[in-house]
């Protein structure tokens, strides 16, 4: 009935490497069920080579690392990939480092979240690594919310030593204190008494960067556009000519918010018809978004024209376009199997209404039968179709919930599914107890049945474990106290 996931190096979703790669729940209980030998080792397979998508995006470090506490695996394997010879090939001080954050990133953080359950050897190779490794910046990151003054203040003189007293170390030094991500290990060495001249050097460090960050805002950042509908659209369209290209029809779309009036209609219809590629994108971005029924045409023309670039603009203005006038052209396009079709039925999924259902689940159907379970087309369908309480959709969104390698994508699943599927708080809303994203978690906490004996052991440590996010404790909590926890 459905697509196989598209071909990665995530492992099937009935395995346990799998399930782990994935984030969910299952694989958590698992992985407790099985020999320890082959938990840990496809616990730090998973550590060690980040199975996400998208690591800005997907969480996987408290997940992993409360298994790694449950399982009471050793830190070898974890120390031998940090120290690893690969990690400092790019150079060994701090102006020379471009560090792959992507190699290291998932396993600093790791180690951040077994230092706040008290591993003290975790927290030993979090300062050694923040001294010597390449991506120390983050384990820094790491040690500022976690590490106590008196440890970090010992780490200030080795941190330091990465920058050389040469013109590009002070550079590189004034670049890290303006832009560190936790100020705090830099304010405990500012103020540090005992060592005066590192008390010195940071002050100018932070006087200097402070003086840059005044400069920059008092420079434009770019050239500006003239004050007429033409002189905007000229803008656009020579950021387009440039090189490296610079695509400007947002910033254009604002300025002729500011600029046109409804003499200008005529025109930039015009320019939306048939104008230069950045001009063009430009128009149909701006009277989209003031909902002119006449720009409709252009972006059908434009979302289904040979430009590739125009055509992504003109869904993306039809996407923020409101009205009932875009519903209704949503409407007439959500049955097309192109880019126009997808837009049309996400439109559809955030905007329509009950009436809109059938159209909106044919369409998360053909876009599973398609692409898979990967396809970003299905986030909004995903989420419409709980939105719309579309009940003869928990099938799909079911096999999405198993299949998916997109831990987010998994728990708009598991939302729409609350919204759609009776058997949902007595199956996957207590795997979801495990999950690996906190929205995840709230939702099953809000959900699971307290019918099944896991569930209120899985929620009371959840209330009493330190490190769980706040809307999930809260979520916990409500069950608690509420008359659900003694059913």
């Amino acid at each position: 009935m459905f697509a196989s996931p598209v071909e990665t190096d995530i492992a099937p979703s009935g395995t346990l490497l799998g399930l782990l790669q994935r984030g969910r729940g299952d694989g958590a209980l698992l992985a407790l069920a099985v020999p320890r030998a082959e938990a840990r080792a496809a616990l730090d397979h998973c550590i060690l080579h980040d199975p996400r998508r998208d690591w800005q995006l997907e969480h996987r470090s408290l997940y992993y690392a409360r298994l790694h506490r449950d399982l009471d695996a050793g830190l070898q394997a974890l120390a031998a990939h940090l120290f690893h010879p690969d990690d400092l090939h790019r150079g060994g001080t701090a102006a020379e480092e471009t560090p792959d954050e992507e190699r290291t990133g998932l396993t600093l953080s790791v180690l951040g979240h077994l230092v706040s359950y008290g591993d003290a050897e975790a927290l030993r190779l979090l300062r050694r690594y923040a001294v010597t490794g390449a991506n120390w910046r983050w384990a820094l990151d790491e040690l500022a919310v976690r590490d106590d003054d008196a440890g970090l203040r010992e780490l200030g003189p080795e941190i330091l030593a990465r920058f050389p007293r040469t013109p590009a170390g002070d550079e590189a030094l004034k670049a890290a204190v303006r832009d560190s991500y936790e100020p705090r290990p830099w304010r405990i060495w500012a103020e540090d008494p005992a060592r005066p001249g590192q008390r010195a050097r940071l002050d100018r460090a932070r006087e200097d960067g402070s003086f840059d960050s005044w400069q920059r805002q008092l420079r434009p950042v770019r050239t500006q556009p003239g004050w007429s509908v033409r002189a905007v659209l000229d803008w656009a369209q020579q950021g387009y000519e440039q090189l490296p290209r610079q695509w400007r029809e947002a910033p254009a779309a604002r300025c002729l918010g500011a600029v046109a009036g409804p003499e200008n209609r005529t025109e930039l219809l015009a320019a939306a018809a048939s104008g230069p590629p950045a001009a063009r994108a430009a128009a149909l971005r701006f009277l989209a978004e003031r909902r002119d029924a006449e720009i409709l045409d252009h972006i059908q023309a434009a979302a289904t024209g040979p430009d590739e670039d125009v055509a992504r603009c003109a869904l993306t203005a039809f996407r923020r376009m409101g009205g009932s006038d875009a519903l209704a052209a949503a409407r007439r396009w959500a049955r097309r199997d192109d880019g126009l079709g997808s837009t049309a039925a996400a439109v559809l999924a955030q905007r329509g209404d009950p009436g809109d259902s059938p159209g909106v689940l044919a369409a998360l159907r053909r876009t599973v039968r398609l692409q898979g379970t990967d396809a970003e087309e299905l986030w909004p369908l995903v989420e419409g179709t709980g939105r719309l309480a579309v009940t003869s959709a928990a099938p799909v969104l079911r096999h999405i919930y198993r299949e998916t390698a997109s831990s987010q994508l998994r728990g708009r699943a598991a939302r729409a599914l609350a919204a759609t599927d009776p058997t949902f708080a007595a199956g996957f809303a207590i795997e979801c107890l495990w999950d690996c994203e906190e929205s995840t978690r709230e939702v099953a906490a809000q959900s699971a049945t307290t019918g099944d004996a896991r569930v209120l052991e899985r929620l009371r440590r959840l209330a009493a474990d330190p490190a769980e996010e706040d809307g999930v404790q809260t979520a916990v909590r409500g069950r608690l106290a509420g008359p659900a926890a003694g059913d």
